[in-house]
């Protein structure tokens, strides 16, 4: 049965990660440590959730990416499709109070956010996870966060999207402009950075010049590396 009030909402938000954060609290129990992350931003095409499901399985890490709007979706008590039509783009006052007033089937941006930035702090907080977009790499604490950025040349994206989707050369290039104006937008808009800024990462990984499982391997050798390069500014100087 589907739970009745918010609280009960709020709750199935984070039921199947109970098991992952009560090892994590007896881990850290015995040995306290820092919690680490890995967010991933990325162009569209750039093999973003292929790298990132190989990072989380030589790390053995949860992946959270499509499934973290689930989460939301079911907190919200809405189907996963409304709160993708909000995800990482910005709808404007005027459609959201025009949907409203026409009894269209929708989430407020401002919920979506709340739940978003609410979901995203939590699970940086349990840390050992990866977090593909979602301003996750804007909003965490950088001193436990690897922040990484995916690209390729836009001729090798659309190669990928078009084999993915099954589009044509022209719609794959129209559809990679739209997805990575779409994400800078909502990141501009609500974290007030410029995801193109190499400043803001610590990785900036061309894509197309690895596989996923050698572009994974950086990323896990850099966070081994911001791991030990922590442990070492937190040891007490003798």
């Amino acid at each position: 049965m589907r739970p009745t009030n918010p609280a009960e909402h709020w709750g199935t938000t984070f039921q199947h990660l109970a098991e992952h954060w009560e090892r994590r609290r007896q881990a850290q129990a015995s040995a306290p440590a820092p919690a680490f992350t890995v967010a991933l931003t990325r162009e569209a095409g750039a093999l973003g959730t292929s790298i990132a499901q190989e990072i989380g399985r030589r790390l053995g890490w949860p992946v959270y990416d499509h499934s973290l709007l689930e989460q939301i979706a079911e907190d919200l008590g809405v189907r996963t499709n409304l709160v993708e039509s909000v995800d990482e783009r910005r709808k404007g006052w005027l459609l959201e109070m025009t949907e409203h007033l026409l009894a269209v089937p929708t989430v407020s941006e401002t919920a979506y956010l709340r739940r978003l930035l609410e979901t995203v702090l939590a699970l940086g907080a349990h840390g050992e996870c990866v977090i593909v977009g979602r301003g996750a790499a804007f909003v965490l604490p950088p001193e436990t966060t690897l922040r990484v950025r995916l690209v390729a040349p836009l001729e090798e994206r659309v190669k990928v999207l078009a084999e993915r989707l099954g589009l044509s050369h022209a719609e794959a290039e129209r559809q990679a402009e739209r997805l990575d104006r779409a994400r800078a937008d909502f990141v501009r808009q609500h974290f007030r950075k410029d995801p193109a800024d190499p400043l803001n990462y610590d990785l900036f990984l061309n894509a197309s010049r690895f596989t996923p499982a050698a572009a994974a391997e950086c990323v896990v050798e850099a966070l081994r590396d911001l791991q030990v390069s922590v442990a070492d500014r937190q040891r007490p100087a003798k």
